[in-house]
């Protein structure tokens, strides 16, 4: 099991056998590189550890500690986990500011705590295949060498999979193995479990003023201290740099702070995206690259490049995944890894956190022209129907239809023209995931619901997998426990402004270190243009998923006439439908490389 995390850490292995746990680790050594192998143990050793992530506060906890009587056998930064259970318990996790998955064996309790950090940075899954017993690891190709899981697939993950390009945690693509939920307990003692949530004790005082100058002083203040913290390495770091307002901040703060800063920004063919123009930035990000000092790296790739790496980037998904943005942060961490680095700064999150997604300015309601509203599926994906029409058609849907409407992709209807039929007996629709939306929805929270579900189950996951494919550690500022709990106390003014303006107060907050240009540039995004590759030079691929002989086909999970359905919505030219496709090839894919077991 360990060796199949190699990839995530490949600079060392460690073992520990404890009466009846057994865990280990293969390790990507970041700080302390010499002497923090693990396990990491307590004052008596009665504590084992082991540990993947980042501890952020660890030089104040560490204090702490060491004026309480703790001695320190490391400069880990994970060692002030297994000294912080002994004055705090099962509550240690919520003094930690960082992205962890960890594995805590108490000998004397004869208990496993296993722990996940409150964003959701880095993964952990479980399965129980017997009583009282959990197998656990950091990713479900590992739980796949254990012998006794059942590798049942889950139908209605793979239903919800061409919905939202991912499968929403806690499910995953087997049935028997569960991601333990971000900001989550899993105690094991006794022959039981128990799952138990912990709280955010970063930054949850409310804002002592909602004027507009305070929350830009604040957000300068929360974001600032977050990237700082981020800076905590024994080895180099780099940043992503796209050349667009989030990622300019963080290497803008970055590069103030450290004596070298390599930065990466991707190059690709021009084509126009529907979604925000033209897509190559790579030109703005060499500027600002210039303006920081940085060492830039600009990456040129082509759709063949993408192609060539279809095969990386479905295994390290690890289960079916399609978000193809994540085939650029694959591309970079790549690169990041051939010059040396094992640390990249990201500006993921600064959308969730502060407002910049392009359909954000449409959320309060306007005066909609419904006059031209389509029939059938309409959502914002729809650009082939004019905005205003659009708009009136999502407008009467109720809210848990607007939300997968504003944001996501496979209608129910379509995937029910795609799946064969008795696979979907006694599936749940995919919109059960907006229930938490009450009748009469806010524009925040459709917002809110962004931060709690999109950005954990895909950009983080997006983050983590594709950095960690060549064993880079991606670290997201805007993740921090603390900005996350700045922004939940925003009001939609501060992030979309009377124009329409987006991510308003951050703009605002960064004005004076950023380019003019960078300020005013409109959210753009990585967009990879999935359908016109689908529909010109991958079109081979479309043919494969869905031919007779296809995994798909073979384990009946397609219908007989998929081929033609998912042809037909690939050249519609009113709705673009690629990523819904791209999930067949990606699932179609994962069971070609793989997956011998059945959905029965």
């Amino acid at each position: 099991m360990v060796g199949a995390l190699r990839h995530r850490g490949p600079d060392s292995v460690g073992f520990c056998r404890a009466g009846e746990f057994g865990g280990g680790m293969s390790r990507l050594s970041i700080n302390d590189i010499a002497g923090g192998n693990q396990p990491l143990y307590g004052d008596r050793q009665n504590v084992v550890l082991f540990y993947n992530g980042e501890i952020y506060n660890y030089p104040e906890l560490r204090r702490k500690l060491e004026a309480k009587g703790h001695t320190f056998r490391t400069h880990s930064d994970g060692e002030v986990i297994c000294h912080l259970y002994e004055h705090y318990g099962e509550d240690l996790f919520e003094h930690l500011d960082g992205m962890f998955a960890a594995a805590l064996w108490v000998a004397d309790e004869r208990k496993l705590i296993l722990a996940r950090d409150l964003p959701g940075e880095k993964p952990l899954y479980y399965s129980e295949p017997g009583p009282g017993e959990v197998v656990f690891a950091s990713e479900i190709s590992a739980l796949r060498r254990f012998p006794e899981i059942d590798l049942t697939l889950n139908r209605q993950a793979v239903w919800d999979f061409p919905t939202f390009l991912w499968v929403p945690e806690p499910a995953t693509i087997f049935s028997a193995i569960k991601a333990l939920p971000r900001g989550h307990l899993l105690v094991v003692q006794a022959g039981a479990t128990k799952l138990k949530a912990y709280q955010n004790k970063f930054n949850i005082q409310p804002l002592e003023s909602l004027s507009d100058d305070f929350v830009v002083r604040e957000t300068r203040r929360v974001v600032e201290e977050a990237v700082r913290s981020r800076l905590l390495s024994d080895v180099p770091i780099g940043s992503f740099l796209s050349g667009g307002l989030d990622s300019s901040i963080v290497a803008t703060i970055a590069a103030r702070d450290l004596e070298k800063l390599d930065t990466f920004s991707i190059g690709f063919e021009d084509l126009h995206d529907p979604y925000h123009g033209n897509a190559d930035e790579s030109v703005a990000a060499a500027q600002t690259a210039k303006l920081i000092g940085s060492k830039h790296h600009s990456i040129r790739v082509t759709a063949d490049t993408f192609r060539g790496e279809l095969a990386q980037f479905c295994r390290h998904g690890d289960q079916p995944f399609a978000v193809s943005s994540g085939l650029g942060i694959l591309a970079v961490a790549h690169a990041a890894r051939q010059v040396g680095l094992k640390v990249l700064l990201s500006g993921d999150g600064a959308d969730e956190a502060f407002g910049g997604y392009s359909w954000y300015s449409y959320l309060a309601g306007r005066d909609r022209d419904g006059s031209a509203a389509p029939q059938g599926v309409v959502s914002f994906q729809n650009f082939g129907v004019p905005i205003g029409a659009r708009l009136a058609a999502i407008d009467a849907l109720p809210p848990q239809a607007q939300a997968w409407a504003w944001h996501y992709y496979a209608h129910e209807d379509e995937k029910a023209s795609l799946f064969a039929g008795d696979f979907q007996d006694g599936l749940m629709p995919s919109l059960r995931h907006f229930d938490t939306l009450g009748r009469r929805t806010a524009p925040v929270d459709f917002i809110d619901q962004d931060r709690e579900f999109y950005f954990p189950n895909e950009m983080l996951t997006k983050l983590d997998r594709m950095t960690m494919a060549y064993s880079v550690e991606g670290r997201a500022p805007f993740a921090a426990p603390a900005v996350l709990s700045h922004a939940r106390k925003l009001q939609y003014r501060h992030m979309v402004a009377p124009d329409g303006t987006l991510k308003h107060a951050l703009r605002r907050a960064f004005a004076d270190i950023l380019p003019e240009e960078v300020v005013a540039r409109p959210k753009h995004g990585f967009n990879v243009p999935i359908d016109h590759w689908l529909k010109n030079g991958w079109s081979d691929l479309v043919d494969a998923t869905f031919a007779p002989d296809s995994g798909l086909n073979r384990l009946g999970i397609i219908s007989p006439n998929a081929g033609q359905v998912a042809k037909a919505m690939l050249h519609d030219k009113q709705r673009l439908n690629g990523h819904s496709i791209f999930c067949m090839i990606m699932l179609n894919d994962w069971i070609e490389r793989g997956f011998h077991g059945n959905h029965r």
